[in-house]
């Protein structure tokens, strides 16, 4: 099996280098391609990758072609890429609002899978939902499934509408978690704490909750009643969050990213 990964980017190149670890590849069946000549000559540094130039060198020796480009490149890669495509090859998007659909009227290929990763996936933390036309067979499934796990874990979902929830969840979700970091560090300074302080403080206080949180069945509300006191210092939190809204916030921060998804999947 040959996989080719289009696009070297962050999302790309992280795919790139956890698959090319996989027990599914063997030694040079891994290739990627990038259109910037300046990281054309870093990937060439990396040994374990077949580094192309060209999509005519590559695209017919692919059996899964991994998609990896912002999506406003999507329409000008897939004229390049149309003649050079077979009807047995499968298409992995990672794009954000490009619809199966859209791939397969562009590609002429049938066997498409969309997927929504995050950014976690660059420490082997991430995860990936995904879904796939039906043109694609349950064993084809397996074998995408144990690539995209070589970053984390994935998620198969019935249909495209929760790879755009996805996109509001976990896709767009680790900036969330990093928008409430900042604002704890920030208030962590204001109470007089040092930098290194403030980050330590907070990173190990996200570290621990998400750690208990994973080792134990109780909800993220017990968590909370656990630790929150009538009359207490976690309580006067609690309430000011309550106060202010924050939970109706998050969640409306969450439907915006999925409704831009939908917005961008058919502006396609």
């Amino acid at each position: 099996m040959k996989v080719l990964v289009i696009g070297a980017g962050n999302m790309g190149l992280t795919y790139a280098e956890a698959m090319s670890k996989s027990k599914l590849l063997k030694k040079r069946n891994l290739m990627i391609l990038d259109s910037s000549q300046e990281k054309t000559l870093s990937l060439k540094k990396i040994i374990h990758f077949e580094v192309h130039e060209n999509l005519e060198d590559c695209v017919p020796k692919a059996d899964l072609i991994f998609i990896a480009v912002k999506p406003f490149h999507s329409e000008d890669l897939f004229k390049k890429m149309k003649d050079l495509v077979n009807e047995g090859q499968i298409v992995i998007s990672i794009m954000a609002g490009v619809t199966i659909k859209s791939i397969q009227d562009q590609l002429g290929l049938q066997k498409v899978v969309r997927a929504m990763p995050n950014l976690p996936a660059q420490i082997g933390k991430g995860v990936t939902s995904y879904t796939a036309s039906k043109e694609v067979s349950r064993i084809e499934l397996l074998t995408i499934e144990n690539l995209l796990d070589t970053t984390g874990k994935s998620i198969l979902v019935s249909s495209e509408k929760f790879i755009d929830a996805s996109t509001g969840i976990s896709g767009s979700g680790p900036a969330y978690v990093f928008y409430f970091m900042q604002s704890m560090m920030e208030a962590a300074l204001k109470m007089g704490f040092s930098g290194n302080d403030s980050k330590m403080l907070v990173s190990q206080t996200f570290e621990g909750a998400v750690d208990l949180f994973n080792q134990s069945d109780l909800s993220p509300n017990s968590w909370m009643e656990r630790v929150a006191s009538k009359g207490g210092t976690t309580r006067a939190a609690l309430d000011s969050m309550e106060d202010n809204n924050v939970k109706e916030l998050i969640k409306e921060a969450a439907y915006s990213a999925f409704n831009r998804a939908v917005e961008l999947g058919k502006d396609k």
